[in-house]
């Protein structure tokens, strides 16, 4: 089987990379503006309108794509009823970092897979718990980090590793792809074992 991350993330591409799957980058121009406000759909829409859109891309190019399988994926933040993407500018950054500081939240990640004819969506839930964070400590890790590129403003693997006391759940999700959600997805739609 041959694979397409359909993602610029280099988190998602170290993941994968990681696990040993060979695979090529391809990504497509996608509108990611959405009316929908339950997180959960929202992902999962995302990444299958994503994966669309390579798999589109790449027929358009006249592109043999049996045995190929496109692998997509969105991930955002939620809480108290508030999806939050990538910071627009740094005022939004702390603005979501305040929001986070000493409280609970949900990472969503929606996983897409579209190969010989078939496709599957689903998505990933984790709770993640940050520490109190003051005003100097928000302002050090925006100018540390520049978390313009991550939902929620915050990478788990990085230095925001240094305030999250716990996660309950997958910890490869917050980061930006849910393998187990993935691999069970891969099995349930192919019928064979993806790792």
């Amino acid at each position: 089987m041959n694979y397409i991350l359909a993602s610029k993330s280099p988190r998602r591409r170290e993941i994968l990379e990681n696990l040993g799957v060979t695979f090529e980058v391809v990504t497509a121009e996608t509108d990611e503006t959405s009316a929908e406000r339950d997180p959960r759909r929202l992902v999962e829409l995302l990444s299958e309108r994503k994966g669309r859109a390579v798999m589109e891309l790449l027929a358009a190019k006249g592109r043999d794509l049996t045995d190929t399988v496109v692998i997509s994926s969105d991930t955002v933040v939620a809480i108290d009823g508030e999806i939050l993407g990538k910071p627009r500018d740094e005022a939004d950054a702390k603005r979501m970092l305040s929001l986070l500081s000493g409280r609970r939240h949900e990472v969503i990640s929606g996983v897409c897979l579209i190969g010989n004819g078939k496709i599957g969506v689903s998505h990933e839930v984790t709770e993640v718990e940050f520490d109190k964070l003051d005003a100097e400590t928000i302002d050090g890790y925006i100018r540390a980090t520049a978390p313009y590129d991550k939902a929620g403003a915050y990478a788990i693997q990085g230095l925001a590793s240094a305030y999250i006391k716990g996660i309950h759940g997958c910890y490869f999700n917050v980061v930006g792809l849910p393998v187990h959600r993935l691999n069970c997805l891969y099995r349930e739609l192919f019928g064979e074992k993806f790792l």
